[in-house]
C-alpha cells in the first residue's frame, strides 16, 4: 500500500507540473478576449482601426489593462482546477485501490477459513486437526510431553437427523459444541471431523488417572438431555482414545489407533475405551473382512440356511427361520454372529438386508409354487430397521416376487424400539398395514418395551433362547418364561421359544401353553435341499407327545 501511494502522489506532482489542456483553453479565451476588446475599443475611438491607433488605445485604456492579466489568470485557473481534478482522481483510486485489497485479504481470510474449519459449528475441520496433530507431536517430541487424542461418535445421530430432519440435526450439533466448548482449553483443539465425530486434541500427564478424568468430564456433559423445540432428547457419545507417545510415535498411527479404540467403545457398555494392543490385533483381518464380505455380497457367494419351527398344537411345520450363512473361502462356514455386527459397525449392513430379503422372497415364491405353504422368518437389525425407506423397500420387493404379505413375518429387537418407539411404530404401521406380520425377537432382554407393546402391531413374541437354554435348571428363568407366555396370550399374541435343544424343555413348553418351537431338538439350520428332504422325514418324529 506504500509503495501504491508513492507513485500515485508522483503522478499528482507530474500533473500539477504540466501544463494541461484547461490551462491552453483559458489562455487563447483571455488572448481572443484581449484582441476583439482592443480592435473595437480603437475603432470607437478613432473611427478606424491601425497599428497606431491600437497602441495608442492600449496605452490609455485602463480597461485593457485589466484584460491584458486575463491571459495568465486564465492559465492559473485552468492549471489549478486541471491539479485538483488530477488529485481527486487520485484520491480517489487510492480509496477504491485501499477497498478492493481489504475485500481481496477478507475474501482470501473467508477461502482459508471454509477450507479449514466446519461450515455448520465453525470448529476446526479434519484437515486443520491434522495439521495441528502434526505439530503438536512436533511440539510434544521436543518438550518430552504426552498427548491425548480423542474422537467422540454422538450414538443414534443419523435416527435423529432421518426422524426430526437435518435442521434440527444441525440445532442438536451446535449445542453439544456448545457444550464440548465450556470444558476443553484455548491451548487445546476441538474440532468436528465427520457428520457426527468429533475430535479433541490436549496435552496430558502420562497418566491413566487424568484420562479418566477427561472421559468423566465428556459423559457429564452428555447427562443432561438436549432440547429441540419442545423435544427433549437423550444423547449419548462413545469415546476412543489414544495416547502419544505411548500408543503412537506419528500421526497417522494415533488416528488409526484412536478409531479403534471408537470401534470398541460403541460396543462397551462404559462408552469409552482407551487404545491398547490386544484391541487391533486382529485390526488387519477385521479391515480384510470388510473388503471380502462386500465383495461377497456382490458376487452372491453368501447363501441362506432356514431353521424349521414348530406348532405346538397341530404338531405341523408352519415355517422357517432365514439365517444368512458365510462360506468363506479361506476361514470356512462363518455363521452371522461372526460377520453381522462388523456389518452393522460398516455400514455393510443394508446391503446384506437386502441380498437377505430379495433371496428370502425368491425362496418363499419357489416353495409356494411347489405347494410348500411356509412362512418365513426374517431377522431386522437395529441399524436397518430403523431406516425410514425400510416400508418402501419391502414393498417394492414384495412386487417383483409372487409371495402372499402374510406369509412374511420380520423379527425385530426390543433394542431396535426402545432407540426410537414413535418412528418404530410409524415403520411397523406402514408394514402390517400390508399384511406382513411382525415378530418381537429376543423378548425379555430389552427390559422397557412392556409398557407399550400393547399398543404394538405384532403378531407374535419370540422368548430369547438365554432363558430358554436353562430354565429347566433355574427357577428364574423358568418363571420368566411362563410369564411371558401368558402375557403374550393376554394380549392376544403367539409366543415362540427358540434355542429349545431336549426333549424334557419341548415339553415343559408345551404344558406352559407356548405355541411354537424352534432349536436344534426341532432340526439345526439347513440348506434349501436339506430342508425339503427333512420335511417329509418330520411327520415320523415325534416331536412332542
Amino acid at each position: 500500500m506504500d509503495t501504491l501511494s508513492k507513485t500515485l502522489n508522483q503522478n499528482v506532482k507530474i500533473m500539477k507540473s504540466r501544463v494541461t489542456k484547461y490551462a491552453i483553453y483559458g489562455t487563447l479565451i483571455a488572448f481572443i478576449a484581449i484582441i476583439l476588446a482592443t480592435l473595437l475599443s480603437c475603432y470607437v475611438q478613432y473611427g478606424e482601426i491601425s497599428l497606431s491607433n491600437i497602441l495608442e488605445t492600449q496605452k490609455n485604456n485602463a480597461t485593457l489593462w485589466i484584460l491584458d492579466v486575463m491571459p495568465f489568470v486564465f492559465a492559473f485557473w485552468g492549471q489549478y482546477t486541471s491539479s485538483i481534478m488530477a488529485y481527486e482522481a487520485s484520491t480517489m483510486i487510492m480509496d477504491q485501490t485501499a477497498d478492493l485489497k481489504d475485500l481481496t485479504v477478507a475474501l482470501e481470510y473467508k477461502a482459508a477459513h471454509e477450507a479449514t474449519h466446519d461450515a455448520i459449528t465453525a470448529l476446526p475441520n479434519r484437515l486443520l486437526l491434522m495439521d495441528r496433530l502434526e505439530q503438536a507431536i512436533q511440539s510434544a517430541l521436543r518438550q518430552k510431553a504426552s498427548l491425548a487424542f480423542l474422537i467422540l461418535d454422538i450414538d443414534g445421530f443419523k435416527e435423529i437427523n432421518d426422524t426430526l430432519g437435518h435442521y434440527s440435526g444441525d440445532r442438536l450439533l451446535k449445542q453439544i459444541v456448545t457444550r464440548l466448548q465450556g470444558m476443553v482449553r484455548k491451548s487445546e483443539t476441538l474440532a468436528r471431523v465427520g457428520a457426527d465425530e468429533f475430535a479433541i486434541l490436549m496435552q496430558i500427564e502420562s497418566n491413566n488417572e487424568n484420562i479418566l478424568h477427561i472421559v468423566k468430564k465428556i459423559q457429564k456433559i452428555f447427562k443432561n438431555p438436549f432440547s429441540i423445540d419442545s423435544l427433549s432428547l437423550e444423547v449419548q457419545a462413545s469415546t476412543g482414545i489414544a495416547i502419544f507417545p505411548e500408543h503412537g510415535k506419528d500421526m497417522d498411527t494415533i488416528v488409526q489407533r484412536a478409531n479403534i479404540a471408537l470401534s470398541v467403545a460403541k460396543q462397551d457398555s462404559k462408552k469409552y475405551t482407551v487404545y491398547s494392543k490386544q484391541l487391533d490385533k486382529n485390526s488387519p483381518h477385521r479391515l480384510t473382512m470388510m473388503g471380502e464380505l462386500r465383495q461377497a455380497i456382490e458376487n452372491d457367494e453368501l447363501v441362506l440356511y432356514f431353521q424349521p419351527q414348530i406348532n405346538l398344537h397341530t404338531r405341523k411345520v408352519i415355517g422357517v427361520e432365514a439365517l444368512v450363512r458365510w462360506e468363506h473361502p479361506e476361514h470356512g462356514f462363518m455363521a452371522p454372529d461372526e460377520f453381522i455386527p462388523m456389518a452393522e459397525r460398516t455400514g455393510l449392513i443394508k446391503p446384506l438386508s437386502i441380498w437377505v430379503l430379495n433371496h428370502a422372497l425368491s425362496q418363499a415364491e419357489k416353495w409356494h409354487a411347489q405347494n410348500i405353504k411356509l412362512n418365513i422368518a426374517i431377522n431386522l437389525s437395529p441399524v436397518t430397521y430403523l431406516d425410514t425407506e425400510l416400508p418402501n423397500l419391502i414393498i417394492g420387493m414384495l412386487s417383483l416376487y409372487n409371495v402372499p404379505p402374510n406369509f412374511i413375518t420380520f423379527e425385530i429387537t426390543e433394542s431396535s424400539m426402545i432407540k426410537d418407539p414413535s418412528l418404530a411404530m410409524e415403520i411397523m404401521n406402514r408394514l402390517t398395514e400390508n399384511g406382513i406380520k411382525i415378530s418381537i425377537d429376543d423378548f425379555g432382554t430389552g427390559y422397557s418395551s412392556l409398557a407399550y407393546l400393547k399398543n404394538l402391531p405384532v403378531s407374535e413374541v419370540k422368548i430369547d433362547k438365554s432363558f430358554v437354554t436353562d430354565m429347566l435348571k433355574n427357577d428364574n428363568d423358568n418363571v420368566i418364561v411362563q410369564s411371558i407366555i401368558d402375557l403374550g396370550h393376554n394380549l392376544s399374541l403367539k409366543v415362540v421359544a427358540e434355542g429349545v435343544e431336549d426333549k424334557e424343555t419341548a415339553i415343559t413348553l408345551k404344558k406352559m401353553g407356548c405355541d411354537i418351537l424352534q432349536g436344534y431338538y426341532i432340526s439345526r439350520p439347513v440348506c434349501n435341499d436339506d430342508l425339503l428332504i427333512w420335511l417329509p422325514k418330520k411327520r415320523d418324529k415325534k416331536i412332542v407327545k
